[in-house]
C-alpha cells in the first residue's frame, strides 16, 4: 500500500537537478549550492567534537547551550536582543524552521500564509505541509530601474493589502530576496509591520542571504526584527548553511518572542528532536571563527555576479535582466520563450545546461529563469558558451 501526499510537490528545483542527474556533462546553473568548501577552522572544530566524544548523543531540543550563547551575542551585535535560553532554536536549516513556525501559527480559523511572487520556490510546499493556504502577491517589476541603484521587484501594497483578510496567519518573506536579489527598503518593512499590528497576523522573515549585499546596492539591509516591539509578530530564520559554504551540514536558527518560541519548539521536537549536534558544533566554530572567510566569499560572488550579467549583455537579445544587490542568484527574463518550464527544459536536453524555471518561483516568475553565479567562473563561461550556441541553432 502507497500512501500519497496530496497536493505538495517535489521543489522545482530538485526537480531540474533529478533531470540534470541523468545526463552527462550537465553544468546546472540549477540549486543553489556554491563552489567552496566548508572553511578549514569549522571542519576541524567537528573533527575535535568528534574525536572527543561529543556528538553521539542528542543535544537539548533547542540546540547546544554554548552554540545559543554564541547566537544570542551575534544577535546583540546586529541590534537585536533574544535570550538564548528561550528565544532561540537551532534548527536542520532555516527551512526546517520555517515549517515548524507555520505549524504552530496555522490553525483552522487563521490559515492563509502571504507570500511574495517570485519567492523562495519551497515556501509554496511548506504552506501546505503546514496545512495552510498559500496566497500570492505579486511583485512589480520595474524594466526602468537602474540596475545596481534600485531594485527593480518592488512591493505592490495595493495588492497586498486587497489579499489580507480574517484569515491572515502570516506573511513570509525571503529578505534579500530569493530569486531576485531585491533588498526590501525599511520603509516597506515597516509598512508590513504595521498591516501586521492592525491586522493581527505573525511576520517570518527569512535572512538567509544577508552577508552577500554587494557594495553598489542603494538600498542598505534591514531586519524588521530589529524593531522590539515587534517582538510578538516577527519571526527570523538564518540559515548558517548559506553563509559559511555549509548547506550540506544542514544547520541554521530562529529565534522570536519566548511566547511564539514555546510552541514552535513542541513542533520542532516532533520533527527532529534537534539539529544534527556534529553540525552544531560545526556552526559554533563558524560563528566565532570564520567571519573572514564569509568576506572571501562575497569578493567571489561580487566577481561572478559581474561575469554572469556581462554573459547576459552578450545576449540582450534573449534576456533582460536587473542586476541583482544580493545573494548568488540573477533572474533573467526570456524574452523569445515565455513558457519557462519549456525553455529550461529545452536548454537542458540540447545543451546540457540546468536552470530553474520561473514559474517555480510564483505566477510573476513566469517568463523568467533562476541562474545561480554560486558555481565556479570557468562553469558559468561554459554554461554561457553552451547557451550561445543554443541560441545561435
Amino acid at each position: 500500500m502507497f500512501l500519497r501526499t496530496k497536493n505538495i510537490n517535489l521543489s522545482p528545483i530538485k526537480t531540474i537537478e533529478i533531470f540534470a542527474s541523468k545526463i552527462p556533462d550537465v553544468i546546472s546553473l540549477a540549486q543553489g549550492v556554491h563552489s567552496f568548501d566548508t572553511p578549514e577552522v569549522i571542519k576541524k572544530a567537528a573533527h575535535k567534537a568528534l574525536n572527543r566524544g561529543l556528538v553521539a548523543k542528542y543535544s537539548l531540543t533547542y540546540g547546544l547551550p554554548e552554540l545559543r550563547e554564541t547566537i544570542e551575542q551575534k544577535l546583540a551585535e546586529e541590534n537585536m536582543y533574544y535570550d538564548f535560553e528561550e528565544e532561540i532554536i537551532v534548527t536542520a536549516g532555516a527551512t526546517e524552521g520555517i515549517t515548524a513556525s507555520l505549524i504552530s501559527i496555522i490553525n483552522d480559523k487563521k490559515n492563509e500564509v502571504i507570500i511574495f511572487s517570485p519567492a523562495y520556490v519551497s515556501y509554496r510546499e511548506i504552506v501546505k505541509v503546514a496545512g495552510g493556504k498559500p496566497v500570492f502577491v505579486n511583485l512589480i517589476e520595474n524594466p526602468s530601474a537602474d540596475s545596481g541603484q534600485a531594485d527593480g521587484w518592488q512591493i505592490d501594497f495595493d495588492s497586498l493589502i486587497k489579499k489580507i483578510n480574517f484569515k491572515t496567519a502570516a506573511i513570509l518573506f525571503c529578505n534579500p530576496n530569493n530569486p531576485t536579489g531585491t533588498i526590501f527598503p525599511k520603509e516597506d518593512l515597516l509598512k508590513i509591520a504595521e498591516l501586521a499590528r492592525k491586522k493581527k497576523f505573525f511576520i517570518i522573515s527569512d535572512e538567509v542571504y544577508k552577508d552577500f549585499i554587494y557594495d553598489n546596492s542603494a538600498v542598505p539591509f534591514f531586519s524588521i526584527a530589529q524593531i522590539s516591539e515587534l517582538r510578538k509578530t516577527v519571526i527570523r530564520a538564518f540559515s548558517i548553511s548559506k553563509a559559511y559554504a555549509m548547506t550540506g551540514w544542514r544547520i541554521g536558527f530562529i529565534h522570536g518572542d519566548e511566547e511564539n518560541i514555546k510552541e514552535i519548539i513542541k513542533v520542532h521536537d516532533c520533527l527532529i528532536t534537534c539539529a544534527p549536534v556534529i553540525s552544531q558544533y560545526a556552526a559554533m566554530a563558524a560563528l566565532d571563527y570564520a567571519d573572514k572567510e564569509i568576506k572571501e566569499f562575497k569578493k567571489e560572488y561580487l566577481k561572478r555576479r559581474d561575469l554572469i550579467c556581462g554573459r547576459l549583455d552578450e545576449l540582450s537579445d534573449y534576456f533582460s535582466y536587473q542586476k541583482p544587490n544580493s545573494s548568488y542568484f540573477v533572474f533573467p527574463k526570456t524574452l523569445k520563450n515565455k513558457d519557462s518550464w519549456k525553455f529550461s527544459l529545452d536548454l537542458l536536453k540540447k545543451s546540457r545546461v540546468a536552470v530553474v524555471p520561473g514559474i517555480a518561483f510564483g505566477p510573476s516568475g513566469e517568463g523568467h529563469v533562476r541562474m545561480s553565479f554560486g558555481r565556479s567562473e570557468k562553469d558559468i563561461n561554459e554554461a554561457f558558451n553552451r547557451i550561445n550556441k543554443y541560441f545561435n541553432k
